[in-house]
């Protein structure tokens, strides 16, 4: 499948019938998952270099938040200082609000004007489906109820090494601010593309966030979770970031809630005879040059697949990021031959996108068909990064095959749910005989009498 970045990319094929493409599936969702085999040249090195012996990605997140939770600040400098930025001090950890002010005042009113609608577009859709109390009576005397409350606090974890990421600003914060949360505290690297990029800066004080830490990377999600002087500890971390955030994420689960555990972004394109290949391509380019990102198309039109990979080859020259993308094609991309779209949707099913894009003719119609995807986009004129930028939905999607049971972040994320009992003398008296008898299975007789004496 590889080639050298100077000749054309040749996507890997596969054929959904023949003999090895269920090894072929479990390959790619193993190099998907976030299991700790995905880590850059640049990640190697540092390991290396910080800890002076090659420790994997898991046994370097466990090292990094022990240390943090046991030595606080120090700890956390000292890896800010290793790993980001030599000049990480405690007393610089928060980005001044005079900062951030003069970052919303230097912003171009194109730029606030397009948050402004954005923030609109994601509140709409997510106070729409938030979710409402709940009360019944099941019978007279017997009131039961279900609660939802916000969160009191949040931390976000916001991308900033190879590029910078205002929008997850806007597709966490904004949905957790409509469930209610009061308190949201903002971690990014210390880099230009992190905590100091005037750009996520202007849009934290745009929603109103006043709370941005510039601490990036698996110290970061510890300072969140255990709490350090500088950082009041949450209740719940979300936001994505490298693989060492998505496991410091699942070190501190438990602690503190989190949304997921995020692998590399994923797409898969459903084309037909009708799809127009360009389209379909730039779907593929766009989500590869996450640099990783996984690209899959499939088809049950062989032609079609080879006037995407024709349109690949056209369009990749145009992009900036040319090289990385190139790499990420040849490492994560395919396409998939199928007999049938029965086949091709048994097939999605099977990856679980985080992104379908299903770019075929009369496209709705596939919808019951589809029971696996994080986020799915419907027609020519839904790219995926309408979703990742301006629709509504939150772009925290489930990656690695999760989506067979994960959801995508929304607002009632940030609620928890309680249930709550009432019922009165006569009601009780009608159930206290069922509850003596599960309670003398049990050999719990203080619980039946906590019952029967009240009757």
């Amino acid at each position: 499948m590889s080639q050298p970045l100077s000749s054309a990319v040749r996507l890997e094929r596969l054929d959904a019938s023949g003999p090895d493409f269920a090894s072929s599936i479990a390959r790619l969702r193993k190099k998907l998952s976030p299991d700790g085999s995905v880590v850059s040249p640049r990640g190697r090195e540092l390991t290396l270099r910080v800890f002076g012996e090659p420790l994997t990605p898991g046994q370097v997140v466990q090292r990094i938040c022990t240390d943090v939770r046991e030595q606080g600040t120090e700890a956390v400098i000292r890896y800010a200082k290793q790993l980001d930025n030599p000049d990480s001090r405690a007393d610089n950890l928060r980005v001044p609000l005079e900062q951030m002010e003069a970052a919303h005042a230097a912003a171009s009113d194109s730029f606030l004007q397009a948050v402004r609608r954005i923030r609109k577009n994601i509140e709409t859709f997510q106070k729409g489906i938030l979710h409402q109390n709940v009360s019944i009576t099941p019978e007279p005397g017997v009131v039961l109820e279900q609660r939802y409350t916000p969160l009191r606090r949040i931390g976000i974890c916001v991308p900033g090494g190879a590029a910078a990421y205002p929008s997850t600003v806007l597709m966490t914060a904004v949905p957790a601010q409509c469930a209610g949360v009061s308190e949201i505290a903002i971690v990014a690297p210390p880099t230009p593309l992190g905590a100091y990029n005037p750009d996520m800066l202007a849009v934290c004080y745009e929603l109103g966030i006043r709370e941005v830490y510039a601490v990036g990377g698996a110290q970061a999600v510890a300072s969140l979770a255990y709490g350090i002087p500088e950082i009041q500890a949450v209740d719940k971390i979300v936001g994505p970031g490298n693989l060492f955030v998505a496991l410091a994420k699942r070190f501190v689960y438990g602690h503190v809630d989190i949304d997921s555990i995020a692998g590399p972004s994923e797409v898969v394109v459903l084309v037909d005879a009708t799809t127009q290949p360009e389209f379909a391509a730039s779907d593929v380019l766009a989500q590869a040059e996450h640099s990783p990102g996984a690209s899959i198309v499939v088809g049950w039109d062989a032609e079609m697949l080879d006037r995407v990979e024709q349109s690949v080859n056209d369009q990749i020259r145009k992009l900036e990021r040319a090289d990385l993308t190139i790499a990420s094609l040849n490492e994560f991309a395919a396409l998939i031959l199928c007999r049938d779209e029965d086949e091709a949707c048994k097939v999605t099913n099977e990856i679980a996108p985080e992104h379908l894009q299903i770019a075929i003719e009369n496209p709705r119609r596939l919808l019951p068909k589809i029971t696996n995807s994080g986020a799915t986009f419907l027609g020519p004129y839904s790219p995926v990064a309408l979703g990742d930028y301006a629709a509504g939905p939150s772009h925290v999607l489930p990656t690695g095959g999760t989506a067979r049971w994960a959801s995508g972040l929304s607002s009632n994320h940030f609620l928890r749910s309680s249930s709550v009992i009432e019922y009165d003398q006569n009601a009780l008296h009608g159930i206290a005989d069922e509850i003596a008898i599960l309670a003398d299975k049990e050999g719990l007789t203080a619980h039946k009498h906590s019952v029967l004496d009240r009757v």
